[in-house]
């Protein structure tokens, strides 16, 4: 990284894409959330956003990396050409045994984090252990580090300005399992001014 920009480009980008989103259920999740089974429709309603924003070369994509909505978003974004940067809230280790593996299929899910990862320009940023005051926001003291990691994240998105901020959610509208969450950035980022596009999956499953 350098002084004027948090990550290592060799471009501006045009727009910058930031997702949120549901990971894949774990087995015997007493409410379903994001079924295995409904993987195509997210992939598919993804894709249709991207094409929508004519998203390409010449874009970022931020995300962090977890089965589900993370890697289904970061693999429509490469086969579009974007430049990827996973952003994770843990060390990869820790991230790979959380965020990952609990989820039906685990271990398919981590072959397609591992071949995501084996194509990035740049490794995955780890998040710093205390951000507590960014450039462009400030993280509140007792902040877990899934609330912490959608600042910083939103940090780095805003770092190119707002106008080029373009914010994708796959979301049941609801609360998260803990602090933070889809809802956290979601409000986050249309404070901000992003363009939202909210794929909500009560009406997609």
């Amino acid at each position: 990284m350098t002084a004027s920009s948090p990550l290592a480009l060799p471009f501006v980008p045009r727009r910058v894409f930031l997702f949120s989103g549901h990971r894949i259920d774990t087995p015997g999740r007493r409410t379903p959330r994001f079924p295995a089974g409904q993987e195509a429709v997210a992939a598919r309603c993804m894709a249709e956003a991207l094409d929508a924003w004519q998203a390409g070369a010449g874009d970022l994509a931020l995300a962090q990396g977890a089965s589900g909505g993370d890697i289904l978003f970061l693999e429509a974004c490469r086969a579009r050409g974007l430049h990827l940067q996973m952003l994770l809230p843990l060390d990869e280790a820790q991230f790979v045994e959380c965020k990952i593996l609990p989820s039906i299929d685990g271990e398919r899910w981590r072959e397609r984090y591992q071949a995501l990862k084996a194509g990035l320009a740049s490794p995955p940023l780890i998040m710093p252990a205390r951000p507590i005051t960014l450039a462009h926001l400030a993280v509140p003291e007792g902040a877990g580090p899934c609330e912490r990691c959608n600042l910083w994240s939103l940090d780095i998105a805003l770092h190119w300005g707002a106008q080029r901020l373009r914010f994708l959610c796959l979301w049941n509208g609801g609360g998260a399992d803990g602090a933070g969450g889809t809802a956290h950035l979601y409000r986050e980022a249309r404070r901000r001014g992003a363009q939202v596009v909210w794929l909500d999956t009560r009406s997609l499953w």
